[in-house]
């Protein structure tokens, strides 16, 4: 008998979850990735799953919303998890890889699967036979994000994002550059850190702030994500709210004069080798020249070399309340799934938890069952109910949080014995689900490969 496969559309981090979670539950898949035929502006690779923003999947704390999303997603069988703890770096409390490293291992692990075959074409339009999941990424083609608009009935889907420089290890000076990490977590030392006087923050910060911008196109009538602003947009709402944002000293002492610093610069490893750095929290949009001039006022930076240089760049996502279920499928069309970014989700994590309920679901579906919504008591499932619930007319992209889940039935005392508590209550909800609904993770032979769907509306491939 001939089965049906499911096509997904865009190899980041969401559309490779996804081909992962169907192929391993026996769906056969074909993943459309338009690079390395087609590049974008700040993709350097043809690797599927390659990180263009930080290195740095956040906390893998269990106290933390993003540890306990992780751990959910571990629980489930992530692969793009797994892989990020393959190619692991040091960065204290948080999961930090090696970018290049981890691209390459998803990349392998999905080529090397007898169900997926990956495809390098650009799609220009949503493909007309389903399922299909949609993981087309921040930097969605401009044909296939108008498709989607015109599928939507949305007229702005874009809002714009900005990324953080890189300089070389050796350029740092680390006589002034101490490591460690806040409150000596991971293993203490994780980061480099350039501290600050009041003095020199005080005239960063006056830099910052007048420094020249480049030229956005249409920049003016979009949205800067809050979540992601540049640091120079940061500054401008006050002078202390940079230190008490990405340069709060909070947890560091320097060595040098056995106190706190005014301010701190954290600077993260972002390759196995150790030659680059990337600076924490400063996504810009100022010129090249403009932060080579500013940064370099940084204290152990005054001689930086740059490797890749900050950015901003264009992000689309949908208003997913308005379009989209709990499920991440579409209310206008069951078998068409959104995932990642283009979702209303934000962050890595986030997004590779949008592929894995979408492949789920996808997956579900043709086996003529409902795809899964997961107790809101989860972090996946208080995503779920996030994209499909929130408010329509105001509507961003969200990060997962403690905040989205429900609060605990018994008040506990302690904030940090309350997020304990959330956590433990979403992970014995999530083992009782899986348990019920026998959701769980197993390779099932690759057996009753479909013949071949054809090729989707409009031909060829996307970009995730």
């Amino acid at each position: 008998m001939e089965r049906r496969c499911v096509t997904i559309v865009g190899g980041g981090l969401a559309g490779s979850e996804a081909a992962w979670q169907c192929a391993v539950r026996g769906v056969p898949v074909r993943l459309f990735e338009m690079r390395p035929a087609r590049r974008t502006a700040v993709h350097r690779t043809g690797d599927l799953a390659e990180l263009v923003c930080s290195n740095s999947f956040k906390s893998v704390e269990l106290r933390s919303a993003h540890g306990l999303l992780k751990e959910e997603l571990r629980r489930l069988g992530s692969l793009v998890l797994a892989c990020a703890e393959a190619c692991r770096l040091p960065a204290g409390a948080a999961l930090a890889v090696d970018r290049e490293l981890f691209a390459a291992t998803v990349t392998e692990r999905l080529a090397a699967h007898p169900l997926i075959e990956i495809v390098r074409e650009e799609v220009t339009e949503i493909p007309r036979h389903g399922p299909v999941i949609l993981a087309t990424g921040p930097l969605c083609s401009d044909a296939l994000a108008s498709a989607i608009a015109r599928f939507t009935g949305e007229r702005n889907l874009a809002f714009f994002d900005a990324i953080s420089p890189i300089v070389e290890a050796d350029s740092i000076d680390t006589r002034i550059a101490f490591r460690a990490s806040r409150y000596g977590k991971g293993e203490g030392a994780d980061y480099l850190n350039c501290p600050m006087d009041r003095a020199e923050y005080e005239a960063f910060h006056d830099a910052l702030v007048s420094a020249e911008l480049a030229e956005v196109h249409d920049f003016d009538r979009t949205l800067l994500f809050e979540g992601c602003l540049p640091v120079e947009e940061l500054a401008r709402r006050g002078r202390d709210t940079l230190r008490f944002g990405p340069l709060k000293p909070v947890g560091l002492v320097d060595p040098r004069t056995g106190r706190r610093p005014w301010a701190v610069v954290q600077l993260r490893q972002d390759d196995l080798a150790a030659t680059h750095f990337s600076l924490v929290g400063f996504q810009t949009r100022l010129r090249q020249a403009e932060q080579k001039r500013v940064f370099r006022m940084i204290p152990g930076l005054e001689r930086a070399v740059f490797v890749k240089y900050g950015m901003i760049h264009r992000n689309t996502f949908v208003n997913a309340p308005r379009i989209l279920r709990p499920t991440f499928q579409a209310r206008a069309r069951e078998d068409l799934f959104f995932a990642g970014q283009i979702s209303g989700v934000e962050g890595y994590t986030e997004s590779t938890a949008s592929g894995l309920l979408a492949g789920i679901g996808a997956a579900a579906l043709l086996e003529g069952l409902e795809p899964p919504v997961l107790p809101e008591t989860t972090a996946l499932g208080a995503l779920q109910r996030y994209v499909s619930q929130a408010r329509a007319e105001d509507y961003q992209p969200a990060n997962i949080a403690f905040g989205l889940l429900p609060p605990l039935e018994r008040p506990v005392r302690g904030r940090r014995e309350r997020k304990l508590a959330l956590a433990e209550r979403a992970l014995a909800a999530l083992d009782e689900f899986r348990a019920r609904c026998k959701l769980v993770h197993v390779e099932r032979p690759a057996a009753d490969v479909p013949a071949d769907p054809g090729t989707p509306a409009g031909g060829s491939g996307g970009r995730a």
